[in-house]
């Protein structure tokens, strides 16, 4: 395998990691995204059942039913302490995968980077070698020209 061949496959391995790692990422957001409006809709769901609690007690409550109301805002409070366990193992998740992801970003452009200056060398010794072969043409001309 020659050198061009073996940083082409280089190149391909890390431009396919970074798109991995970023399909990958956009995932994770997306499902940390979703779990945390779960979490919302837990949060304002506990609120909205708190202030229900509140003016069935104002208006007089029988001991089974205030006991009921407290047990479901257990429940529900349960279920937010559970829920907001997911969404911070989500957060972690995705923080990992996105430093993941601009690794292989950087490595990637590196790789671009080198590729960039190795054609911009071939080109300055092709052109090179073109002026030294118009150079030696124009110099036989010359002196073809003055004998």
């Amino acid at each position: 395998m020659n050198k061009a061949h073996a940083f082409q496959a280089l190149m391909n391995l890390a431009r396919h990691a970074a798109q991995k790692a970023g399909k990958e990422l956009y995932l994770l957001a997306n499902e940390r995204q979703r779990a945390q409006a779960q979490l919302t809709l837990l949060h304002d769901y506990r609120l909205d059942y708190a202030r229900r609690l509140q003016q069935a007690v104002q208006i007089g409550l029988p001991a089974s039913s205030l006991k009921n109301f407290r047990q479901f805002i257990t429940t529900l409070d349960a279920a937010i302490s559970q829920q907001s366990h997911v969404v911070a193992r989500q957060e972690t998740q995705v923080r990992e995968k996105r430093q993941y992801w601009q690794t292989g970003k950087r490595r990637l452009n590196a790789f671009e980077a080198l590729e960039t200056r190795a054609r911009s060398r071939q080109r300055e010794l092709e052109n090179r070698s073109e002026q030294i072969a118009n150079d030696e043409t124009s110099a036989r001309m010359h002196y073809m020209h003055n004998t």
